[in-house]
């Protein structure tokens, strides 16, 4: 199990990770998401002992890394699939990892069949493909067959089939009991291989939950509803009843009718006792991607100037970046035609699990430091 407490990391006068704490617990997949510039790729260092902590700890399996006996039979990881001499094999290179941990060689060649790489084992590294450097940076990981594993970004590079060798493989260690940690950027990969997730935004945590817990906690379910379109005055009719009835009603861009507040025969009932004709009717089930966006807006560190949501990002005070500060809720002042659903009435989208402490939102103020704690800079951002 990977633990961290109060894990803060500055790099001089930038804090990329302030008073994170986690556990990643053995026999699930565990993903680990966040926007650019969020501190994941730094937390996973420290995790490796690769960079120390400014403030808190990490341990893995109750011992930090540097002082686990030949970690690498223990702790397999995958930070950056271009840490490989180009001059080198595959075989040569995952060889010479075999021989410092004392892994017999034979094992090299179980792992290369493992990632599909037998057949150009002898081949330099430096001619490979994005694709191929993943799949020895995995088989690299895979080497001492440890009972932790981080992987990085392990998809990157990969086709369909490479895809859904990587979700199939991880589902396959956590179910053989094993830690398996895993940051990626692609929402709907996280989707179908992650049970579990640890959202951080500028270096602090967001959400620690299951995923469907996720979701339900930052997204709305909602009806897609569509009148006859040549019949615009059945479309008022049903909105007024709708609305009468307690829903919420918004308009989709292709002019059918988002509805939120009412089950699917309710809305039926109510179309047929106004005797309007439905065109469709359907559920929509919110997205992991819709529920992160959702909960990660307003700690997006990279915006573009021609984003549609810029306005929905709390405004800050000037020489403040989100420490300190209390929550500021999203404002809909007019119906919002958008790709996620709106949250369900007073509820705050930053919210944990039912049962579970609100996760600080990206502009919650931190838990008050120990004596001696060093302090976050004005301007927190991950050096990745």
């Amino acid at each position: 199990m990977i633990e961290a407490v109060g894990l803060t990391k500055r790099y001089g006068a930038k804090t990329a990770v302030y008073n994170l704490s986690f556990q990643v617990r053995p026999g699930v997949v565990t993903g680990f998401l966040g926007p650019n510039g969020s501190g994941k790729s730094t937390t996973m260092r420290m995790i490796l002992g690769l960079d120390r902590p400014t403030a808190g700890h990490v341990t893995i399996g109750g011992h930090p890394f540097r002082q686990l006996p030949n970690a690498p039979r223990q702790v397999g990881a995958l930070l950056d699939a271009k840490a490989v001499h180009g001059g080198r094999s595959a075989r040569s290179h995952l060889l010479s990892l075999a021989q410092l941990a004392g892994i017999p060689a034979q094992r090299v060649d179980e792992v290369l069949g493992v990632v599909g790489l037998q057949d150009v084992a002898k081949r330099r590294s430096k001619g490979f493909s994005l694709g191929m450097g993943q799949r020895l940076g995995i088989a690299a990981a895979l080497l001492g067959d440890p009972q932790v594993l981080l992987f990085d970004e392990p998809v990157n590079g990969l086709d369909p089939e490479g895809i859904l060798w990587v979700r199939n493989l991880m589902k396959k260690l956590a179910a053989e009991g094993r830690t398996v940690f895993v940051s990626s950027h692609l929402m709907s990969e996280m989707a179908l291989t992650a049970d579990h997730l640890i959202v951080i935004g500028r270096g602090q945590l967001l959400a620690d939950m299951s995923v469907t817990d996720f979701i339900s906690a930052n997204s709305a379910d909602f009806a897609r509803v569509r009148t006859p379109g040549t019949e615009p005055g059945q479309r008022e009719k049903l909105t007024a009843a709708l609305m009468e009835a307690g829903g919420q009603v918004m308009s989709e861009p292709d002019g059918a009718m988002r509805v939120t507040g009412l089950p699917l025969p309710r809305i039926s009932d109510l179309a047929h006792d106004a005797d309007v004709r439905l065109w469709e009717l359907s559920p929509h089930q919110a997205s992991l991607e819709e529920a992160y966006m959702r909960l990660t807006q307003g700690a997006v560190d990279y915006r573009s100037t021609d984003d549609r949501l810029a306005h929905l990002q709390p405004p800050q005070q000037p020489g403040h970046h989100g420490y300190g500060m209390p929550p500021q809720p999203v404002v809909q002042e007019v119906p919002q035609q958008g790709w996620y659903a709106p949250p369900p009435p007073g509820q705050n989208p930053y919210a944990g699990a039912p049962g579970q402490a609100p996760a600080p939102g990206p502009y919650a103020s931190p838990a008050a430091p120990q004596p001696g704690t060093p302090q976050p800079s004005d301007t927190p951002k991950d050096a990745r």
